[in-house]
């Protein structure tokens, strides 16, 4: 990433969230960040916008991403998304709004047991998802209705999917590649610096991959 570049940030007082910031304002990057609660983020940090507000306020997301070279996503809301798909309505009000800005690539973090648009989950996962994890049934069909709608209405875009396995906020455990079938418990840190690595690969464009730390 030679130049300077300008990331939308949304999510970004989240577990995965603040590490990405934090990791792109280092690199001498430019962050907006959209968050309900400013004072989460360091104030007067150079290279920081902050943008008060909520993806389920009716904010003018053409305002949001005017001037921006990256779109980053890392929301989740257990509570509302229970019974409501806000994610995939803010999405849908999002992406064309970056068509109309030139704004192509968009980086999407959904969970490691969120099944892909047309694919599916291996027998392990599927059984983690119904009980270990089925409290949190309604982020996956959230992240599933958005897979589908980026994946059927949005390929002019350049979408990437992040199904995470998240699992704390300790230190870096490792680094993070993408897989097609196989999926680490990693921390937020780690999948903060596999978001930002991950988000200028051409080749991870229009994949909705997994991670996992590799050995060595």
């Amino acid at each position: 990433m030679a130049r300077r570049s300008t990331f939308l940030v949304l999510g970004a007082t989240g577990g995965t969230g603040k590490h990405f910031v934090a990791h792109a304002l280092a690199a001498g990057q430019r962050v907006r960040a959209l968050v309900r609660s400013p004072a989460k983020l360091p104030p007067g940090a150079e290279n920081l916008e902050i943008r008060h507000g909520s993806i389920t306020d009716m904010i003018d997301t053409d305002e949001l991403v005017a001037d921006v070279d990256f779109v980053i996503s890392m929301l989740g809301d257990k509570k509302l998304q229970q019974d409501t798909k806000i994610n995939t309505a803010f999405v849908k009000r999002l992406v064309p709004s970056m068509r109309r800005h030139g704004v192509k690539r968009f980086l999407y973090q959904a969970g490691g047991l969120s099944r892909p648009h047309g694919g599916h989950l291996s027998p392990i996962l599927w059984a983690i998802r119904h009980t270990l994890a089925r409290s949190f049934i309604g982020q996956h069909h959230d992240n599933e209705a958005v897979m589908e709608y980026l994946a059927t209405e949005a390929n002019d875009i350049e979408w990437i999917v992040h199904r995470a396995g998240i699992g704390s906020d300790g230190p870096s455990k490792g680094t993070l590649k993408r897989s097609t079938t196989k999926l680490s418990i990693a921390t937020h840190l780690d999948c903060a610096t596999y978001n930002y690595r991950t988000i200028t690969d051409v080749s991870a464009v229009h994949t909705a991959d997994l991670s996992h730390y590799t050995g060595g």
